[in-house]
């Protein structure tokens, strides 16, 4: 376990999730080396250190990674071409794994998704071991499935592989604060209100990652326990239940516009979170604050 200022490396820091770690870090006493593309566009914080470039050149990774305690990937073009994001995700995330585990780096953080899992009508709760989609099941989840495939041949590492589902936050990269509330607002608001809609608040997210960066949560035999020192465990974050008629009920109200509800099957079980509860996680961002929060943001911006 780490006890004194452990430096972690975060890529994509200007981002909503890596934002959210830097803050979550820098509050756990860690120093933060942040790796973003563009100048000036690391958050402001003591203890944060701005990096600039790409995280999959050579040079870079092995600079940034050196003396480090941890890594901390966030980077995956979502809604890029396939192309791009098997560039950035599967090809680009291993070279920076791979420099970690050549400096000596402890651990390996890497923000996967809830959406490599099979969540069709009829799957019932999912739980760490549920199945995979299959490969052909869309650009994103083929990407993040094959991104965390290949992180699990970088050995000499202990991975933890995060799995979150839609990640409430307000930022103006935000997906599911800012654009999906877009595509609504122009006319795709259609889903079955029964659908369960699994989400995590990015404040709890990062709350884990950093907490698992900074060795708060020791490695463990039992991946139920921590994470499996030397190998890749995967971790569900996952908030309260909920369903399409709360997401998409917020949305439509406070955009004003009036959602289309649908019947056909639909998955209605829930991302089972007994695993990073195990490791003392805790969500404490209530669905009703994140709709509020969700709420306001667009009020304000309507």
């Amino acid at each position: 376990m780490v006890t004194s200022s452990p430096v972690v490396v975060v890529t994509g820091a200007n981002g909503l999730v890596g934002a959210a770690v830097c803050r979550a870090l820098v509050e756990r006493s860690a120093q933060v080396r942040a790796v973003v593309r563009r100048t000036g566009s690391a958050p402001a914080l003591d203890g944060v250190t701005e990096h600039v470039g790409d995280f999959a050149d050579e040079g870079l990774a092995r600079a940034v990674t050196q003396g480090a305690d941890a890594v901390v990937t966030t980077v995956h073009p979502m809604g890029s071409s396939r192309e791009v994001q098997h560039r950035v995700g599967v090809e680009g995330t291993p070279v920076l794994a791979r420099a970690a585990r050549d400096a000596g780096v402890a651990r390996l953080v890497h923000v996967s998704t809830a959406g490599v899992y099979d969540r069709s009508a009829g799957v019932g709760d999912v739980a760490e071991d549920g199945a995979l989609l299959p490969e052909g099941s869309g650009d994103y989840p083929d990407t993040k499935n094959a991104t965390d495939a290949a992180l699990a041949q970088v050995g000499g590492l202990t991975t933890v592989l995060v799995r979150p589902p839609a990640i409430m936050g307000a930022g103006d990269t935000s997906v599911w604060n800012t654009l999906r509330p877009r595509e609504i607002r122009d006319g795709e608001g259609r889903a079955n209100p029964a659908k369960s809609w699994s989400w995590v608040h990015v404040d709890d997210l990062a709350a884990l990652i950093a907490d698992v960066a900074t060795g708060a949560v020791a490695t463990a035999d039992d991946p139920e326990r921590g994470p499996v020192a030397g190998g890749t465990t995967p971790v569900i974050v996952a908030g309260e239940p909920a369903t399409w008629q709360d997401y998409l009920g917020t949305v439509t109200d406070a955009l004003g516009v009036a959602p289309e509800w649908t019947d056909e099957p639909v998955w209605t079980g829930q991302l089972l979170t007994d695993r990073a509860r195990g490791w003392g996680w805790a969500p404490h961002v209530s669905l009703a604050q994140a709709m509020d929060e969700l709420r306001q943001g667009l009020t304000t911006r309507s």
